[in-house]
């Protein structure tokens, strides 16, 4: 379950990229919706999506090794 050496920057990058991108997301989408600006809201709604898909990439590919044995 140990990330590589060579991989361990990229993976915490992903990983801290994806939480901060969802945390601003969520900032920027209740402000939106609080005040009714539709184009923050859209920016919210993006930013969570990316901070998903950060975070879905870091979990496909540290599972793509095969178990160790």
């Amino acid at each position: 379950m140990v990330a590589q050496a060579s991989d361990g920057h990229i993976l915490l990058v992903k990983k801290l990229g994806g939480l901060f991108a969802i945390i601003i997301g969520c900032m920027l989408t209740a402000v939106g919706m609080t005040f009714e600006y539709y184009g923050t809201t859209f920016v919210g709604v993006l930013f969570l999506a990316l901070g998903a898909i950060l975070l879905v990439l870091k979990i496909i590919r540290r599972n793509e090794r095969p178990p160790l044995t």
